[in-house]
């Protein structure tokens, strides 16, 4: 992976003008950094010496072993306190590894002196007491020039208050050398904004290089941790907006980012972390190539890394070469840089996002596909029903009315034939209304979709359906989808397949599991030499395994088939029987 950095169009416009550094708010809390660090550098060097000395000089008494002890405990404690005490810089730090509750004495002392932070720490504190002290001489200097230059007028103005006498005389500046000091005065302002800018990138280089936990080990465990959780969210696919912005957490979780987000390829911000900065959303004058980063330098010294996120080929999103799938921006604070193992990281991360974008589309023309491909079998099944016993049912009444007068029994026999046809296709119809209307089984339950169904199979094809649909089950929504759609699938094969007299169609609970079991004495056929099955057994396969149950298949040739479907049942109330005929 290539990692370029270059200053874009915003750091060079920071920089322009000599008040650049004076109106940089980095330069502020650099400077209230510096005040602190200095106390903050003579208590941790106080207390840190004192426990020390103490424990040296109470080493033979029992209470030495506890100074020293405290005085080890004193440097992590005091570590965290200046972590927070970064956090003025713009510098944040990831959460600590939790660590077992009581793991006693011995097993800290051992992993307290094992662990390279402790004396990252120890070197921090050492060397923040004599380097805070360097920066207050040298700010004192410079704000002490600057302050006589420019209260120089007033030296003009009030000699006498500000008596300067060289020997004998006394000096007066004149307007030429006073003019000099203001000037020399504003130009010590400005060089003491752009030491103290130098100074804050100073402190936050060290801080970040001696107080980061373990930058190796534990920066991997938590992109570890991050591209699993990831991996498994892109896996879900129920919500793609949903899946980006947990994406984005889990991005800047595991990261030293501030902020992260995900753009459209226009620039348009669909999800995002933490606050919104510079350059996070918008156009950019160059999208970066598939595996590259782009890093540069934003306003206030930060840092914004553009990452590609790359769609398969498959998804059609490549035109002219250049990827559609947008990209990843990490926004860094002040004087962090993200490494070449953190930007892999995002580079994976904007992998899983484009991931989650195809699969999307995916999903989104399979739904389309299998919308087209459900109004095609209802047309199907609208012809050969429907249509058909419409047909049946006006020859029957023409029949009927041509032979009313002279053959009354030929008539009756017509007019029979015509009502039966008649039941059938209201039958059929209401069954094609079930599978229409996915809320038709919460109205009238898998036991009236099924006895319909079974009503239309005998209309229309003759069959004897012998259905034993005793009460309502206690199935979940889609459960009971799952139910209704396997056994309409198993009941179309007996017609298509089976050449089946009679069909035996059960619905029974058995303890915690709800069992449909559709059986058929046709012609079977050899499950072995039908490995997994057709389309269609490979369709209630996965339904049934999409509401948590199984399905069982076994055949013989000459023997019929057994489809069995076993569905766990959910805990409603009991239901009233319901006796059906079919």
């Amino acid at each position: 992976m290539m990692v370029r950095m270059r200053g874009g169009q915003t750091a060079e416009r920071r920089r322009e003008g000599a008040l650049s550094d004076l109106l940089d708010p980095h330069t502020y809390r650099a400077a209230l950094y510096i005040l602190l660090a200095l106390p903050m550098g003579v208590f941790t060097a106080g207390l840190i010496t004192g426990g020390v000395v103490g424990g040296l000089l109470t080493l033979a008494l029992l209470i030495g072993a506890a100074f020293l002890l405290g005085s080890l405990w004193l440097v992590g404690g005091l570590g965290d306190v200046q972590r927070a005490l970064a956090g003025v810089l713009g510098v944040t730090f990831a959460p600590p590894p939790l660590t077992p509750a009581s793991r006693g004495t011995l097993a800290w002392l051992r992993s307290t002196l094992a662990d390279p932070l402790t004396y990252r720490t120890l070197l921090f504190h050492v060397v923040q007491l004599p380097l805070a002290l360097v920066c207050w001489l040298v700010l004192a200097a410079l704000l002490t020039t600057t302050l006589l230059g420019l209260l120089a007028p007033l030296w003009t103005l009030y000699p006498t208050l500000f008596p300067v006498v060289w020997g004998e005389l006394t000096l007066l500046p004149g307007p030429l050398a006073t003019a000099g000091l203001v000037t020399l005065g504003l130009g010590g302002l400005l060089i003491s904004a752009g030491v103290l800018n130098l100074m804050g990138r100073m402190w936050t280089r060290l801080v970040v290089a001696l107080l980061s936990r373990d930058p190796g080990y534990e920066a991997a465990r938590r992109e570890v941790v991050a591209l699993r959780r990831a991996a498994g969210r892109v896996a879900l696919g129920d919500d793609l907006d949903a899946t980006l912005a947990d994406l984005t957490a889990q991005a800047r979780a595991a990261s030293t980012a501030l902020s992260v987000a995900l753009t459209a390829p226009d620039g348009t911000l669909r999800a995002v972390s933490g606050p919104l900065g510079p350059g996070l959303a918008g156009p950019l004058d160059r999208l970066p190539s598939q595996g590259e980063a782009d890093v540069r330098l934003v306003q206030g010294g930060g840092a914004l890394a553009t990452l590609p996120i790359t769609l398969p080929a498959s998804a059609g999103a490549l035109e002219g070469g250049q990827l559609q799938g947008g990209t990843l921006r990490a926004l860094y604070p002040a004087g962090v840089r993200p490494g070449a193992d953190e930007l892999a990281f995002l580079l994976s991360i904007a992998d899983h996002a484009g991931t989650a974008q195809h699969a999307a589309q995916l999903i989104e023309r399979a739904g389309a596909r299998a919308g087209e491909q459900e109004r095609a079998r209802l047309a199907r099944e609208l012809h050969d029903s429907v249509a058909q016993a419409l047909y049946g049912i006006s020859l029957g009444a023409k029949t009927a009315r041509a032979t009313l007068d002279r053959d009354p029994g030929r008539t009756r026999a017509s007019l029979d034939y015509t009502i039966r046809l008649a039941e059938g296709g209201v039958s059929e119809m209401k069954a094609l209304l079930f599978s229409l209307r996915p809320d038709a089984l919460e109205e009238g339950g898998l036991v009236a979709a099924l006895a319909q169904h079974a009503h239309a199979l005998e209309a229309r094809h003759g069959l004897t359906v012998l259905a034993q649909l005793d009460r309502e089950p206690p199935l979940t929504p889609d459960a009971q989808a799952a139910a209704y759609r396997v056994a309409q699938e198993a009941l179309h094969n007996v017609v298509k397949h089976a050449r089946a007299q009679r069909v035996w169609l059960e619905v029974a609970q058995d303890g915690p599991a709800v069992t449909v079991s559709i059986r058929d004495d046709g012609r079977g056929f050899d499950p072995a030499a039908a490995g997994r099955g057709t389309l269609g057994q490979r369709s209630m396969r996965e339904r049934a395994a999409g509401a948590g149950g199984t399905l069982e298949v076994r055949s013989a040739p000459g023997e019929g088939t057994v489809i069995t479907l076993r569905l766990p049942a959910a805990q409603l109330p009991a239901a009233q029987p319901v006796e059906v005929r079919a």
